[in-house]
This record gives C-alpha cells, structure tokens and sequence, in this order.
C-alpha cells in the first residue's frame, strides 16, 4: 500500500474464463502473481457457481490469506462471507449497503462505477473503493459501457476522496498515466496474462516495478 491509499497499485483480477483459455488454472495463476508480490486479487467467475467452483475460490483464498494479499469475489456477497474473503459488487448485483450486511465490518467492499453520476452516488454508500472503467476500450466485456478516457480522468477523480481504481484497457504503457491522474490503483485482467512461453510471475512483477516508479 503506498502514499497513504489502503490499496495497492495493483489489483489483479483472476477471470476465469480468461485463464482458462490460455491454459492455466486459476490457483496456479494467483500462486505466481502472490510470489511476484500481488497483494489484491479478486476473483472473476460470471458463470454458474458449481461445487467445483465454490472449492476453486475456497483454495484461492487460503493462497492469498498465505501469502498476504486481499481477495475480494465477484459479484457474489453470498460465496465471499463463505470463503472469508471481500466482494466487489457492479451496478446490477446486490446493492453495496446491503452487500455491506452479509459481509459486515472488515471485509474489503468494491463497487463497479461507469459515469460521473454513478461515480457521485458511489461515493455516499458503505464501500471501501470504487472503481471506473472502462477507462479505454476493453475485450473482456461483451457490452461495456462508453469509454472514459485520459481527458476526464483527473476531472472525475476530484468527485469522491475514496479510493479509486482504474478498470477496462490498461496497459502496461497506460498504466502510469491513471496513476498520474490521481487514481489509487490499477484493475488488469488480460494484461496479467502473458502469451507463449513468458511466466506469469514475471509478468506479475513487470507491472508491480512499473507501477512502483510513478510518482
């Protein structure tokens, strides 16, 4: 955690549907990114939550609460009191307050924010950060919502004192940029995840040394 924000620069999101195209698992995958020094992580699961899924995000907790690093689930209030982890909930999951009730004090809560309106109204409920996005154009979602872009960053900043996180299209050239914009932290999904044959740690810790020299 650095300059006085309760997040990391980094917050790397574990989407499964990602990792399993590129042939990985996911415990292997949060593995390499706690070994590179990744201390947010939030795992990403749009599908059906099956009993093999439940299991998968109950052993990617134990591997973060290991190896030092917060893991919030997605979407799911429900799986992350049961896994003893925080939730990051969007614009239509279960509302913050009362995501707030399920997980009760202590446990990180993350809230999905597209525009300036939602990011105001953001700013008044029970959570720990916000997150905006997409920040640039973005392939991990079929609908997304219009782009921010670099122009308004700096602009929205300024509406909430709460930590905020940048999400949709950053990439390791872009990353400093949000940073310089005032926001605390950087949601990489695809970005994490390097193609052939370069290791995921080495990737993991490429981004934390870039991250680490913006000032």
């Amino acid at each position: 955690m650095d300059h006085g924000s309760p997040l990391p620069r980094l917050y790397a999101i574990a989407d499964t549907v990602t990792i399993e195209r590129g042939g990985w698992r996911v415990e292997q995958v949060v593995e390499a990114w706690i070994e590179a020094g990744v201390r947010l992580i939030q795992l990403r699961h749009k599908g059906h939550y099956s009993r093999e899924m439940f299991e998968t995000a109950r052993r990617v907790s134990v591997l973060c609460r290991a190896g030092g690093a917060a893991l919030t689930i997605d979407d799911r209030a429900d799986i992350a009191n049961l896994v003893d982890a925080g939730v990051h909930v969007g614009q239509d999951d279960l509302a913050p307050a009362d995501a707030r009730r399920v997980l009760g004090t202590g446990r990180l809560l993350g809230f999905s924010t597209h525009n300036e309106a939602q990011l105001k109204a953001g700013d008044a409920e029970p959570v720990d950060y916000l997150a905006l996005g997409p920040m640039f154009p973005t392939g991990s979602k079929a609908n997304p919502d219009p782009v921010v872009g670099l122009d308004r960053m700096a602009q929205l900043r300024r509406l909430t004192a709460k930590p905020l996180v940048a999400i949709g299209g950053i990439t390791l050239e872009r990353a400093p940029l949000v940073l310089r914009a005032g926001f605390d932290s950087v949601a990489v999904i695809s970005g994490l995840l390097p193609p052939g044959d370069e290791g995921l740690r080495r990737r993991a810790e490429e981004w934390i040394e870039i991250l680490t020299d913006v000032l």
